[in-house]
Protein backbone atom coordinates (compact mmCIF):
# COMPACT_ATOMS: atom_id res chain seq x y z
CA UNK A 1 0.00 0.00 0.00
CA UNK A 2 2.89 2.34 0.54
CA UNK A 3 3.92 2.11 -3.04
CA UNK A 4 0.41 2.76 -4.30
CA UNK A 5 0.18 5.79 -2.15
CA UNK A 6 3.49 6.96 -3.36
CA UNK A 7 2.50 6.48 -7.00
CA UNK A 8 -0.73 8.30 -6.47
CA UNK A 9 1.07 11.16 -4.80
CA UNK A 10 3.65 11.26 -7.57
CA UNK A 11 1.10 11.08 -10.33
CA UNK A 12 -1.20 13.55 -8.66
CA UNK A 13 1.58 16.01 -8.05
CA UNK A 14 2.92 15.66 -11.58
CA UNK A 15 -0.53 16.04 -13.12
CA UNK A 16 -1.17 19.20 -11.17
CA UNK A 17 2.21 20.64 -12.14
CA UNK A 18 1.70 19.76 -15.77
CA UNK A 19 -1.79 21.15 -15.78
CA UNK A 20 -0.50 24.36 -14.31
CA UNK A 21 2.32 24.47 -16.83
CA UNK A 22 0.03 23.77 -19.77
CA UNK A 23 -2.38 26.48 -18.66
CA UNK A 24 0.48 28.97 -18.45
CA UNK A 25 1.76 27.92 -21.83
CA UNK A 26 -1.65 28.23 -23.46
CA UNK A 27 -2.17 31.66 -21.92
CA UNK A 28 1.19 32.89 -23.19
CA UNK A 29 0.86 31.46 -26.67
CA UNK A 30 -2.66 30.22 -27.24
CA UNK A 31 -2.20 29.55 -30.93
CA UNK A 32 0.92 27.40 -30.25
CA UNK A 33 -1.10 24.49 -28.72
CA UNK A 34 -1.25 21.71 -31.32
CA UNK A 35 -2.56 18.22 -31.33
CA UNK A 36 0.77 16.35 -31.97
CA UNK A 37 2.17 17.22 -28.52
CA UNK A 38 1.78 14.13 -26.24
CA UNK A 39 -0.13 14.92 -23.15
CA UNK A 40 1.03 11.93 -21.06
CA UNK A 41 0.23 13.20 -17.61
CA UNK A 42 -3.23 14.38 -18.67
CA UNK A 43 -4.95 10.94 -18.45
CA UNK A 44 -2.76 8.53 -16.32
CA UNK A 45 -5.41 8.01 -13.69
CA UNK A 46 -7.17 5.24 -15.55
CA UNK A 47 -4.20 2.81 -15.78
CA UNK A 48 -2.93 3.61 -12.29
CA UNK A 49 -5.83 1.83 -10.61
CA UNK A 50 -4.82 -1.85 -11.49
CA UNK A 51 -3.36 -3.96 -8.74
CA UNK A 52 0.39 -3.55 -8.48
CA UNK A 53 0.80 -7.20 -7.44
CA UNK A 54 0.68 -8.24 -11.06
CA UNK A 55 4.10 -9.12 -12.49
CA UNK A 56 5.41 -6.04 -14.28
CA UNK A 57 8.19 -8.01 -15.97
CA UNK A 58 6.26 -8.56 -19.21
CA UNK A 59 7.09 -5.58 -21.25
CA UNK A 60 5.55 -5.19 -24.66
CA UNK A 61 7.63 -5.18 -27.76
CA UNK A 62 6.82 -1.56 -28.32
CA UNK A 63 9.75 0.72 -27.70
CA UNK A 64 9.74 2.97 -24.76
CA UNK A 65 8.47 6.42 -25.48
CA UNK A 66 11.03 8.87 -24.29
CA UNK A 67 9.74 11.28 -21.79
CA UNK A 68 9.35 14.69 -23.17
CA UNK A 69 11.89 17.19 -22.02
CA UNK A 70 9.57 19.70 -20.63
CA UNK A 71 9.15 21.50 -17.43
CA UNK A 72 6.43 19.04 -16.34
CA UNK A 73 8.57 15.82 -16.49
CA UNK A 74 10.98 16.26 -13.61
CA UNK A 75 8.37 14.97 -11.16
CA UNK A 76 9.43 11.26 -11.42
CA UNK A 77 13.07 12.23 -10.98
CA UNK A 78 12.26 13.88 -7.72
CA UNK A 79 10.46 10.76 -6.60
CA UNK A 80 13.43 8.49 -7.42
CA UNK A 81 15.70 10.37 -5.07
CA UNK A 82 13.52 9.50 -2.09
CA UNK A 83 12.84 5.87 -2.87
CA UNK A 84 14.86 2.70 -3.06
CA UNK A 85 16.00 0.85 -6.18
CA UNK A 86 13.05 -1.46 -6.07
CA UNK A 87 10.61 1.33 -5.89
CA UNK A 88 12.41 2.91 -8.82
CA UNK A 89 11.97 -0.20 -10.84
CA UNK A 90 8.32 -0.42 -10.03
CA UNK A 91 7.78 3.16 -11.03
CA UNK A 92 9.70 2.58 -14.25
CA UNK A 93 7.69 -0.51 -15.01
CA UNK A 94 4.50 1.42 -14.40
CA UNK A 95 5.56 4.04 -16.88
CA UNK A 96 6.46 1.43 -19.45
CA UNK A 97 2.99 -0.08 -19.25
CA UNK A 98 1.33 3.25 -19.91
CA UNK A 99 -0.36 3.42 -23.26
CA UNK A 100 0.16 6.68 -24.97
CA UNK A 101 -3.19 8.23 -25.90
CA UNK A 102 -3.80 9.05 -29.49
CA UNK A 103 -3.44 12.68 -30.41
CA UNK A 104 -7.01 12.62 -31.66
CA UNK A 105 -8.29 12.73 -28.10
CA UNK A 106 -7.50 16.28 -26.99
CA UNK A 107 -8.47 17.48 -23.63
CA UNK A 108 -11.64 19.53 -23.50
CA UNK A 109 -9.84 22.30 -21.65
CA UNK A 110 -7.43 23.37 -24.43
CA UNK A 111 -10.33 23.29 -26.90
CA UNK A 112 -12.21 25.77 -24.79
CA UNK A 113 -9.01 27.76 -24.48
CA UNK A 114 -8.50 27.78 -28.26
CA UNK A 115 -12.08 28.95 -28.76
CA UNK A 116 -11.14 32.64 -28.41
CA UNK A 117 -9.35 32.42 -31.78
CA UNK A 118 -12.51 32.94 -33.88
CA UNK A 119 -13.18 35.99 -31.76
CA UNK A 120 -10.57 37.78 -33.87
CA UNK A 121 -12.61 37.05 -37.03
CA UNK A 122 -15.09 39.93 -36.58
CA UNK A 123 -12.11 42.29 -36.66
CA UNK A 124 -11.35 41.68 -40.35
CA UNK A 125 -15.11 41.85 -41.04
CA UNK A 126 -15.07 45.49 -39.88
CA UNK A 127 -12.37 46.26 -42.44
CA UNK A 128 -14.60 45.91 -45.52
CA UNK A 129 -16.99 48.50 -44.07
CA UNK A 130 -14.66 51.46 -44.70
CA UNK A 131 -13.69 50.04 -48.11
CA UNK A 132 -17.01 50.83 -49.89
CA UNK A 133 -16.99 54.36 -48.44
CA UNK A 134 -14.26 55.73 -50.74
CA UNK A 135 -16.17 54.43 -53.78
CA UNK A 136 -19.04 56.97 -53.49
CA UNK A 137 -16.44 59.66 -52.85
CA UNK A 138 -14.83 58.96 -56.19
CA UNK A 139 -18.23 58.93 -57.98
CA UNK A 140 -19.21 62.61 -57.31
CA UNK A 141 -15.89 63.75 -58.76
CA UNK A 142 -17.10 63.51 -62.38
CA UNK A 143 -20.20 65.58 -61.47
CA UNK A 144 -18.32 68.95 -61.41
CA UNK A 145 -16.79 68.02 -64.73
CA UNK A 146 -20.22 67.64 -66.24
CA UNK A 147 -21.27 70.91 -64.63
CA UNK A 148 -18.43 72.81 -66.17
CA UNK A 149 -19.04 71.19 -69.53
CA UNK A 150 -22.38 72.99 -70.27
CA UNK A 151 -20.79 76.40 -69.60
CA UNK A 152 -19.08 76.61 -72.98
CA UNK A 153 -22.37 75.45 -74.53
CA UNK A 154 -23.98 78.73 -73.39
CA UNK A 155 -21.39 80.75 -75.33
CA UNK A 156 -22.77 79.91 -78.78
CA UNK A 157 -26.22 80.92 -77.52
CA UNK A 158 -24.93 84.37 -76.56
CA UNK A 159 -23.34 84.63 -79.98
CA UNK A 160 -26.71 84.02 -81.60
CA UNK A 161 -28.41 86.75 -79.54
CA UNK A 162 -26.66 89.73 -81.17
CA UNK A 163 -28.23 88.76 -84.52
CA UNK A 164 -31.37 90.94 -84.02
CA UNK A 165 -29.08 93.96 -83.39
CA UNK A 166 -29.33 95.15 -87.01
CA UNK A 167 -33.06 95.88 -86.45
CA UNK A 168 -32.52 99.42 -85.03
CA UNK A 169 -30.57 100.37 -88.15
CA UNK A 170 -33.46 102.39 -89.68
CA UNK A 171 -33.80 104.49 -86.51
CA UNK A 172 -30.80 106.75 -87.16
CA UNK A 173 -32.54 108.23 -90.19
CA UNK A 174 -32.94 111.90 -89.15
CA UNK A 175 -36.11 113.80 -89.80
CA UNK A 176 -35.94 116.65 -92.27
CA UNK A 177 -35.04 120.03 -90.87
CA UNK A 178 -38.11 121.79 -89.46
CA UNK A 179 -39.45 124.76 -91.32
CA UNK A 180 -39.65 128.16 -89.71
CA UNK A 181 -43.30 127.61 -88.86
CA UNK A 182 -42.63 124.25 -87.24
CA UNK A 183 -39.72 125.69 -85.26
CA UNK A 184 -41.92 128.47 -83.98
CA UNK A 185 -44.66 126.02 -83.08
CA UNK A 186 -42.09 124.04 -81.11
CA UNK A 187 -41.23 127.18 -79.20
CA UNK A 188 -44.90 127.84 -78.55
CA UNK A 189 -45.48 124.41 -76.94
CA UNK A 190 -43.01 122.89 -74.47
CA UNK A 191 -41.91 119.30 -75.23
CA UNK A 192 -43.91 116.53 -73.63
CA UNK A 193 -42.55 114.84 -70.54
CA UNK A 194 -40.65 117.95 -69.41
CA UNK A 195 -41.68 120.34 -66.68
CA UNK A 196 -42.93 123.62 -68.23
CA UNK A 197 -40.56 126.52 -67.71
CA UNK A 198 -40.74 130.22 -68.54
CA UNK A 199 -39.03 131.40 -71.70
CA UNK A 200 -36.76 133.64 -69.65
CA UNK A 201 -35.34 132.50 -66.36
CA UNK A 202 -35.80 134.52 -63.23
CA UNK A 203 -32.03 134.84 -62.86
CA UNK A 204 -31.70 136.42 -66.27
CA UNK A 205 -34.54 138.81 -65.61
CA UNK A 206 -33.07 139.92 -62.27
CA UNK A 207 -29.71 140.54 -63.87
CA UNK A 208 -31.08 142.57 -66.81
CA UNK A 209 -34.32 144.10 -65.48
CA UNK A 210 -34.43 143.93 -61.65
CA UNK A 211 -37.30 146.43 -61.60
CA UNK A 212 -39.60 143.86 -63.29
CA UNK A 213 -39.07 141.11 -60.70
CA UNK A 214 -42.37 141.67 -58.90
CA UNK A 215 -44.40 141.82 -62.11
CA UNK A 216 -42.55 138.73 -63.45
CA UNK A 217 -43.57 136.67 -60.40
CA UNK A 218 -47.19 137.84 -60.66
CA UNK A 219 -47.29 136.97 -64.36
CA UNK A 220 -45.97 133.48 -63.63
CA UNK A 221 -48.66 132.89 -60.99
CA UNK A 222 -51.42 134.04 -63.36
CA UNK A 223 -50.18 131.80 -66.17
CA UNK A 224 -50.08 128.84 -63.81
CA UNK A 225 -53.61 129.51 -62.62
CA UNK A 226 -54.95 129.38 -66.17
CA UNK A 227 -52.81 126.40 -67.19
CA UNK A 228 -50.58 128.47 -69.47
CA UNK A 229 -47.21 127.82 -67.86
CA UNK A 230 -44.63 127.08 -70.51
CA UNK A 231 -46.71 128.56 -73.32
CA UNK A 232 -44.75 130.27 -76.08
CA UNK A 233 -46.11 133.27 -78.02
CA UNK A 234 -45.15 136.65 -79.43
CA UNK A 235 -46.37 139.66 -77.42
CA UNK A 236 -47.54 143.00 -78.89
CA UNK A 237 -48.58 146.24 -77.20
CA UNK A 238 -50.94 148.75 -78.85
CA UNK A 239 -51.24 152.21 -77.23
CA UNK A 240 -54.05 154.69 -77.98
CA UNK A 241 -52.70 158.18 -78.72
CA UNK A 242 -56.00 159.95 -79.05
CA UNK A 243 -56.35 163.39 -77.41
CA UNK A 244 -58.22 161.89 -74.45
CA UNK A 245 -55.17 159.78 -73.55
CA UNK A 246 -52.95 162.76 -72.74
CA UNK A 247 -53.42 162.43 -68.97
CA UNK A 248 -52.56 158.71 -68.95
CA UNK A 249 -49.24 159.37 -70.61
CA UNK A 250 -48.42 162.12 -68.12
CA UNK A 251 -49.16 160.12 -64.96
CA UNK A 252 -47.15 157.11 -66.18
CA UNK A 253 -50.09 154.77 -66.67
CA UNK A 254 -48.99 153.98 -70.24
CA UNK A 255 -45.40 153.32 -69.11
CA UNK A 256 -46.59 151.08 -66.27
CA UNK A 257 -48.74 149.04 -68.64
CA UNK A 258 -45.77 148.64 -70.99
CA UNK A 259 -43.54 147.30 -68.21
CA UNK A 260 -46.21 144.83 -67.04
CA UNK A 261 -46.57 143.63 -70.63
CA UNK A 262 -42.80 143.14 -70.90
CA UNK A 263 -42.71 141.08 -67.69
CA UNK A 264 -45.42 138.86 -69.17
CA UNK A 265 -43.49 138.54 -72.44
CA UNK A 266 -40.47 137.25 -70.49
CA UNK A 267 -42.54 134.11 -69.75
CA UNK A 268 -43.93 133.70 -73.28
CA UNK A 269 -41.30 134.94 -75.75
CA UNK A 270 -37.76 133.50 -75.76
CA UNK A 271 -36.55 136.88 -77.01
CA UNK A 272 -38.29 138.65 -74.09
CA UNK A 273 -39.26 141.57 -76.33
CA UNK A 274 -42.47 143.51 -76.94
CA UNK A 275 -43.35 145.22 -80.21
CA UNK A 276 -45.19 148.53 -79.57
CA UNK A 277 -47.62 150.20 -81.99
CA UNK A 278 -48.92 153.76 -81.38
CA UNK A 279 -52.13 154.71 -83.16
CA UNK A 280 -54.61 157.56 -83.31
CA UNK A 281 -56.21 158.57 -86.58
CA UNK A 282 -53.72 156.23 -88.16
CA UNK A 283 -50.57 154.42 -87.06
CA UNK A 284 -48.38 157.08 -85.47
CA UNK A 285 -45.27 155.02 -84.93
CA UNK A 286 -43.77 151.80 -83.60
CA UNK A 287 -41.05 150.78 -81.22
CA UNK A 288 -39.74 147.86 -79.16
CA UNK A 289 -39.25 147.11 -75.50
CA UNK A 290 -36.52 144.81 -74.20
CA UNK A 291 -35.20 143.84 -70.79
CA UNK A 292 -32.17 146.01 -71.35
CA UNK A 293 -34.10 148.96 -72.80
CA UNK A 294 -37.55 149.59 -71.34
CA UNK A 295 -37.25 152.26 -68.65
CA UNK A 296 -39.04 155.50 -69.75
CA UNK A 297 -39.08 154.02 -73.23
CA UNK A 298 -42.80 154.76 -73.79
CA UNK A 299 -42.44 158.41 -72.81
CA UNK A 300 -39.51 158.83 -75.19
CA UNK A 301 -41.32 157.22 -78.11
CA UNK A 302 -44.59 159.06 -77.42
CA UNK A 303 -42.82 162.45 -77.17
CA UNK A 304 -41.22 161.94 -80.56
CA UNK A 305 -44.46 161.17 -82.43
CA UNK A 306 -46.03 164.63 -82.66
CA UNK A 307 -49.65 165.60 -82.27
CA UNK A 308 -52.35 163.17 -81.04
CA UNK A 309 -55.39 162.34 -83.23
CA UNK A 310 -58.57 160.25 -83.20
CA UNK A 311 -59.25 156.54 -82.45
CA UNK A 312 -59.00 154.26 -85.49
CA UNK A 313 -59.00 150.62 -84.26
CA UNK A 314 -58.78 149.10 -87.70
CA UNK A 315 -55.51 150.93 -88.51
CA UNK A 316 -53.79 149.47 -85.44
CA UNK A 317 -55.24 145.95 -86.01
CA UNK A 318 -54.00 145.84 -89.59
CA UNK A 319 -50.55 147.17 -88.63
CA UNK A 320 -50.09 144.52 -85.90
CA UNK A 321 -51.14 141.67 -88.18
CA UNK A 322 -48.77 142.84 -90.92
CA UNK A 323 -45.81 143.05 -88.54
CA UNK A 324 -46.53 139.64 -87.02
CA UNK A 325 -46.77 138.03 -90.44
CA UNK A 326 -43.41 139.48 -91.43
CA UNK A 327 -41.52 138.72 -88.22
CA UNK A 328 -42.99 135.39 -87.11
CA UNK A 329 -43.50 132.12 -89.01
CA UNK A 330 -47.07 131.22 -89.95
CA UNK A 331 -49.07 129.72 -87.14
CA UNK A 332 -47.06 131.39 -84.40
CA UNK A 333 -49.35 132.38 -81.50
CA UNK A 334 -49.51 136.06 -80.58
CA UNK A 335 -51.03 137.97 -77.69
CA UNK A 336 -51.92 141.62 -78.43
CA UNK A 337 -52.50 143.89 -75.39
CA UNK A 338 -54.70 146.57 -76.99
CA UNK A 339 -55.04 149.65 -74.77
CA UNK A 340 -57.73 152.34 -75.43
CA UNK A 341 -59.87 154.84 -73.55
CA UNK A 342 -62.99 154.75 -75.74
CA UNK A 343 -64.91 153.28 -78.63
CA UNK A 344 -63.53 153.33 -82.21
CA UNK A 345 -64.48 156.30 -84.37
CA UNK A 346 -65.32 153.94 -87.22
CA UNK A 347 -66.99 150.87 -85.72
CA UNK A 348 -67.63 149.06 -88.98
CA UNK A 349 -64.00 149.07 -90.18
CA UNK A 350 -62.90 148.09 -86.67
CA UNK A 351 -65.26 145.13 -86.54
CA UNK A 352 -64.35 144.08 -90.07
CA UNK A 353 -60.62 144.12 -89.32
CA UNK A 354 -61.11 141.95 -86.23
CA UNK A 355 -63.35 139.55 -88.15
CA UNK A 356 -60.75 139.17 -90.89
CA UNK A 357 -58.07 138.63 -88.28
CA UNK A 358 -60.07 135.82 -86.69
CA UNK A 359 -60.42 134.11 -90.09
CA UNK A 360 -56.89 134.64 -91.39
CA UNK A 361 -54.88 134.72 -88.15
CA UNK A 362 -56.67 132.47 -85.69
CA UNK A 363 -53.59 132.31 -83.44
CA UNK A 364 -53.59 136.04 -82.79
CA UNK A 365 -55.66 137.17 -79.81
CA UNK A 366 -56.62 140.78 -78.98
CA UNK A 367 -57.01 141.52 -75.28
CA UNK A 368 -58.48 145.04 -74.89
CA UNK A 369 -57.56 147.04 -71.76
CA UNK A 370 -59.94 150.01 -71.28
CA UNK A 371 -58.66 153.06 -69.36
CA UNK A 372 -61.50 155.20 -67.97
CA UNK A 373 -64.86 155.01 -66.27
CA UNK A 374 -66.19 151.44 -66.51
CA UNK A 375 -69.72 152.82 -66.80
CA UNK A 376 -68.82 154.83 -69.84
CA UNK A 377 -71.12 153.88 -72.76
CA UNK A 378 -68.12 154.16 -75.05
CA UNK A 379 -67.09 150.75 -73.84
CA UNK A 380 -70.34 149.21 -74.97
CA UNK A 381 -68.60 148.40 -78.23
CA UNK A 382 -66.16 146.14 -76.44
CA UNK A 383 -68.93 144.55 -74.41
CA UNK A 384 -70.85 143.65 -77.54
CA UNK A 385 -67.85 142.54 -79.63
CA UNK A 386 -68.32 138.86 -80.61
CA UNK A 387 -65.56 138.06 -83.07
CA UNK A 388 -64.16 135.16 -81.09
CA UNK A 389 -60.59 136.42 -81.11
CA UNK A 390 -61.02 139.36 -78.73
CA UNK A 391 -61.69 140.00 -75.02
CA UNK A 392 -61.77 143.10 -72.85
CA UNK A 393 -60.82 144.19 -69.34
CA UNK A 394 -62.05 147.43 -67.74
CA UNK A 395 -59.02 148.84 -65.88
CA UNK A 396 -60.86 151.83 -64.44
CA UNK A 397 -60.03 155.54 -64.20
CA UNK A 398 -56.76 154.95 -62.30
CA UNK A 399 -55.16 151.99 -64.10
CA UNK A 400 -51.76 152.75 -62.62
CA UNK A 401 -53.12 151.78 -59.23
CA UNK A 402 -54.00 148.29 -60.41
CA UNK A 403 -51.88 145.49 -58.99
CA UNK A 404 -49.93 143.26 -61.31
CA UNK A 405 -52.15 140.35 -60.36
CA UNK A 406 -55.36 142.21 -61.24
CA UNK A 407 -54.00 143.27 -64.61
CA UNK A 408 -52.82 139.79 -65.57
CA UNK A 409 -56.07 138.21 -64.50
CA UNK A 410 -57.95 140.59 -66.82
CA UNK A 411 -55.59 140.13 -69.78
CA UNK A 412 -55.41 136.32 -69.56
CA UNK A 413 -59.05 135.68 -68.67
CA UNK A 414 -60.04 134.12 -72.02
CA UNK A 415 -56.76 133.67 -73.91
CA UNK A 416 -56.12 130.04 -74.84
CA UNK A 417 -53.56 129.72 -77.66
Amino acid sequence: MGILTLLRNAFGRSRKERAAQTEGATQETAPAVTAPEPKLPSQPAAPAEPDPSEPPAQPEATPQVPEPRSESTPAPAAASTSTSADEHDLVKAAFTNITVPKPTDPEPEPQSEAAPEPAAEPQPEAKPDPQPEPKPKAEPQPDPKTETAPEPAAEPQSEAEPEPAPAPAPEPAPDPAPTEGEAEATKATPPEGTAPKPATSAARLRSQAPGLTTAYKAAGAALKKHGLTGTRARVHLVLDRSASMRAYFKDGSAQALAEQTLALAAHLDPEAAVHVTFFSTEVDGTGELTLADHENKIDELHGALGRMGRTAYHAAVEAVLAHHAEQAPPGTPALVVFQTDGAPDAKTPATQSLTDAAANHPNVHFSFVAFGDPENKAFDYLRKLKTGNASHFLAGETPKELTDKELYEGVLATWRP
